[in-house]
C-alpha cells in the first residue's frame, strides 16, 4: 500500500464509511499488468457481447488513458469483432486517420489536419501507434470488412464547408454552386466561428440557419441517387453539411449562457453515432471520449444542472447493450495548456482531493485495477458506489491553482458508469514532432 492510502483522519465523521467503501473497492478491483504488457486487455473480453463500448479518460493528456484505450480496442476488434472506433474529434481530421487505416486515397481538404489546438490531443505517439496497428490489421481484409476510424465533433465549420462543396463539385457542379451561395455568409467567419454566434447574438448579423438546412434537405433529397454513384462518399459529405448545421447552431449558443451549447455538441456526437451504426452491417463500436461525455449525466452535477452526454443517450438507446467505463488517476504528468489556445505544457497532475472518488481509489493502495459492479451479483458493490463524491475532470486546459473550482464535479460513480479503470501514478502523452517519418506513405495523416 502507498503511504497516501496509511490511515484516516480521526476527526473525519465519515470514517467508518470511507474505510468501508475502500475495503470494498480493494476487495473487488481486479490487478491489471502495465499498459503495455501483452496480455494487458484480456480482462476485458467480459464486455465483448456489447454493441458499443464507451472508453473514457480523466484528462485529454494521458498517455496511459490512450494506450489503454487503444489495447482494449484492439482486442475488441481482433476478438470479439468490433468494427468503428469513434472518437471525441473533428470529422474532416479524424477522416485522415480514417483514410490511413483503411488504405483509402485521402479525401480533398483545405488545410493540414491537426493544426487548431489542442494539436496533442490527438495527434501524439498513442494514437499513431493505434493507427499503425489498426491500418496493418486492415492490410489483410476486404474492403467492405475493415474497420473504420470516425470522428464524432462539431468543431469542423470551414474544412466541413470545403468538403461538401469539393464532394458537389465532383457529382453536380450546379448544387456546388448554391452550396458556395448558402455558405457564402459562413465563409469570413470560418477560421473564428465563435465571432460569427457573437456576431449574431449582439444583433450585429443575421444568421443564415435557414440556408444551411436547406443545403442540408437539398443533400438529403438526392440521397438514392448520389448513393448509387459511391455510397461512402455521399455519407462523408452529408455527415459534414450535418456539422455545418450543427457548427452553426453550436456557435450561435455559445453566448446563450446554460446547458445549450454542452447539449447540442453531445447530441451531435450522439446522432452521428447513431448515423455510424445504421450505415454498417453488423456495426459495433468502441467510442474514446472524455468520462464527462461517456459517464451517464444524469448521475452527475452536470446533470443536475441541465446538461447530458453521449453516455446518457446512449444508456437510453441501448440499455445492457451498451457499456460505459470511466478512467482515473491520482498524481503524475499530464499534457495540458494554463488556457484556452496557450502553449501544451507538461504539468504537475496534483494528488487527488479528499472526499473524492480518485482519493478513495488510491487508498486501495493498487497500482492499476478493473473495477466491475454490473449485473445482481455485484449489487452489494453498485449499492457502496451508490454515494455522491467528488470526481476530478481535467480537460486540454489544467488550472491546479484552482482545481477545486476548475476540475471537480459531484457523482454517483455506481449510475456514471458500469466499470473503472484506475492508474494510480500516470504520465503526459508525447506529442508528434512536426515532421512525416522517413519512408511513410502519402497518406500519413498527420503531417504538418
Amino acid at each position: 500500500m502507498t503511504d497516501a492510502g496509511k490511515g484516516m483522519a480521526l476527526d473525519d465523521p465519515m470514517a467508518p464509511e470511507r474505510a468501508a467503501l475502500i475495503g470494498r473497492l480493494r476487495d473487488a478491483a481486479e490487478i491489471l499488468p502495465v499498459v503495455e504488457a501483452p496480455d494487458f486487455a484480456v480482462p476485458f473480453d467480459r464486455f465483448g457481447d456489447a454493441r458499443i463500448v464507451l472508453l473514457g479518460e480523466a484528462t485529454h493528456g494521458t498517455h496511459e488513458f490512450y494506450a489503454a484505450r487503444a489495447a482494449i480496442t484492439r482486442r475488441l476488434i481482433e476478438h470479439h469483432g468490433f468494427n468503428i472506433v469513434a472518437v471525441e474529434g473533428d470529422w474532416p481530421d479524424i477522416g485522415r486517420i480514417d483514410d490511413y487505416v483503411r488504405h483509402n486515397a485521402p479525401r480533398p481538404r483545405v488545410g493540414q489536419p491537426f493544426v487548431r489546438f489542442p494539436t496533442w490531443m490527438w495527434r501524439n505517439e498513442d494514437v499513431l501507434d493505434f493507427a499503425d496497428w489498426l491500418r496493418g490489421h486492415n492490410a489483410a481484409l476486404p474492403e467492405a470488412d475493415r474497420a473504420t476510424m470516425r470522428g464524432l465533433d462539431v468543431y469542423s465549420l470551414g474544412e466541413s464547408i470545403h468538403a461538401v462543396i469539393a464532394y458537389l463539385d465532383a457529382h453536380d457542379p450546379a448544387a456546388a454552386a448554391e452550396a458556395r451561395h448558402r455558405y457564402g455568409q459562413l465563409l469570413p467567419w470560418q477560421d473564428e466561428p465563435q465571432r460569427y454566434g457573437q456576431a449574431i447574438e449582439h444583433g450585429h448579423l443575421v444568421g443564415c440557419e435557414d440556408a444551411i438546412v436547406a443545403q442540408l434537405r437539398d443533400l438529403l433529397h438526392q440521397r438514392m441517387h448520389l448513393i448509387a454513384q459511391d455510397g461512402d462518399s455521399y455519407f462523408d459529405a452529408e455527415q459534414n453539411a450535418r456539422i455545418v448545421r450543427a457548427a452553426e447552431s453550436y456557435y450561435r449558443a455559445m453566448y446563450r449562457g446554460g446547458a445549450a451549447s454542452w447539449n447540442l455538441r453531445d447530441r451531435h456526437m450522439f446522432d452521428t453515432v447513431q448515423r455510424l451504426m445504421a450505415f454498417r452491417k453488423d456495426a459495433r463500436a468502441v467510442i474514446w471520449a472524455h468520462n464527462s461525455h461517456v459517464g451517464n449525466a444524469s448521475a452527475t452535477a452536470m446533470g443536475w444542472r441541465g446538461e447530458f452526454n453521449i453516455g446518457e443517450l446512449v444508456r437510453a438507446a441501448y440499455g445492457d447493450e451498451a457499456v460505459l467505463i470511466g478512467f482515473g488517476t491520482d498524481r503524475g504528468t499530464v499534457a495540458a495548456a494554463s488556457d484556452w489556445g496557450a502553449e501544451m505544457r507538461v504539468m504537475e497532475l496534483r494528488p487527488a482531493r479528499r472526499h473524492s472518488w480518485e482519493e478513495a481509489f488510491r487508498r486501495t493502495g493498487l497500482a492499476r485495477s478493473l473495477t466491475d459492479w454490473r449485473g445482481s451479483k455485484r449489487r452489494g458493490l453498485a449499492d457502496v458506489l451508490s454515494q455522491s463524491l467528488l470526481e476530478r475532470a481535467v480537460g486540454v486546459v489544467y488550472r491546479p491553482q484552482s482545481e477545486l473550482l476548475s476540475h471537480y464535479f459531484e457523482a454517483v460513480l455506481a449510475d456514471q458508469f458500469d466499470a473503472y479503470v484506475w492508474f494510480e501514478e500516470t504520465r503526459a502523452v508525447t506529442p508528434l514532432g512536426r515532421e512525416r517519418p522517413h519512408g511513410a506513405p502519402e497518406t500519413w495523416p498527420f503531417g504538418l
